[in-house]
């Protein structure tokens, strides 16, 4: 029996897929869990026009998100931090720190659990932190820790 996925499904596809499967598991388990409906012409047509929808929408995003890459590649974000007299700094820079200066200077709000910064930012100058926006789109970037 072919149904198409609603849900995505361990061990069976992705939402919006077409997948052949046994008539009593679509059924008693895929049908009235609301994982997957039957694969009618109608329903295919409905779920055809559903797919092309959401590649226009992740065309989109993907632009947007290659804009703010850009954006974000232009300098280097900076960031404040209390510093000593030999360039330590008190304490260190985290995602929380660096999300707020991007927000400020970029304009972008970019949530802090999407930030790593890849080693532990102790004294001030030029550091690196990737960016993961999901969908295989990471990117790296700079910032620089300044003296407030």
């Amino acid at each position: 029996m072919q149904v198409i996925l609603i849900k995505d499904v361990d061990n069976l596809g992705s939402a919006h897929e077409l997948v052949e499967v046994r008539p009593g598991y679509a059924r008693n388990y895929l049908i009235p869990q609301k994982y997957a409906i039957e694969a009618s012409t109608s329903n295919t047509a409905v779920m055809e026009e559903r797919r092309k929808q959401l590649a226009k929408k992740e065309s989109k995003l993907l632009a947007e998100i290659n804009n703010v890459i850009a954006v974000l590649k232009e300098a280097p974000v900076k960031v404040g931090a209390k510093i000593g007299v030999s360039g330590k700094i008190f304490g260190s820079v985290t995602s929380i720190q660096l999300a707020r200066a991007i927000r400020e200077q970029k304009g972008y709000e970019i949530d802090r659990r999407r930030i790593t910064i890849t080693s532990d930012v102790k004294e001030a100058g030029t550091h690196k932190a990737s960016i993961d926006f999901g969908k295989d789109n990471t990117v790296e970037i700079e910032f620089e820790v300044v003296g407030e």
